[in-house]
């Protein structure tokens, strides 16, 4: 998926025509998504991941994008490390959580299938929360049918590209 979008850049770390890692950054929106980043356990702590790091944020100023935004596994501290040394700051703990949703409804609140339409209220919630909007992944999640929003009193509240790790969501 990442590779195959033109949204997406990404790049190789080989030798001897062995792949040693890979970087993504997600240039869909004005703040650019970095990863997922992968290394050879083999070769790690070797500055691969550095380097690769310091490509994609190449990339991301060349295309003068005003920042950059990255998911850390809180386990890994080596990367942590990394990533605090590139200049990144710690912002918000994030939680995986897994499980079958409760199916509950609120009265008032009705969740639907998100469309096309629905882009430009979806764009100023984000635009609101966030201070930028991230209109080309929701775009992209709307064609395929994995795209939510939430109505509360004739508007759109909240929207979900998906529920996932390559997914977002805003209240």
């Amino acid at each position: 998926m990442l590779i195959g979008h033109p949204g997406f850049y990404g790049v190789v770390a080989e030798q001897n025509g062995h792949i040693l890692g890979s970087n993504f950054l997600d240039a869909r929106s004005p703040i650019g998504g970095i990863g997922p980043i992968t290394i050879d356990p083999a070769v790690q702590n070797k500055g691969i991941g550095r380097q690769l790091m310091q490509t994609v944020m190449e990339h991301a100023a060349a295309k003068k994008m005003p920042g950059i935004r990255l998911v850390q596994d809180a386990f890994h501290n080596r990367s942590l490390c990394l990533y605090a040394s590139l200049g990144f700051v710690t912002r918000e703990p994030l939680s995986v959580m897994q499980g079958l949703p409760l199916k509950l409804s609120l009265a008032g609140y009705d969740v639907r299938p998100a469309t096309a339409a629905d882009l430009a209220a979806c764009n100023a919630i984000c635009r609101r929360v966030h201070g930028f909007d991230r209109g080309a992944e929701l775009k992209d999640a709307i064609e395929q049918n994995s795209a939510t929003v939430v109505e509360h009193l004739e508007r759109i509240t909240g929207y979900a590209t998906e529920i996932g790790f390559f997914a977002h969501a805003v209240t």
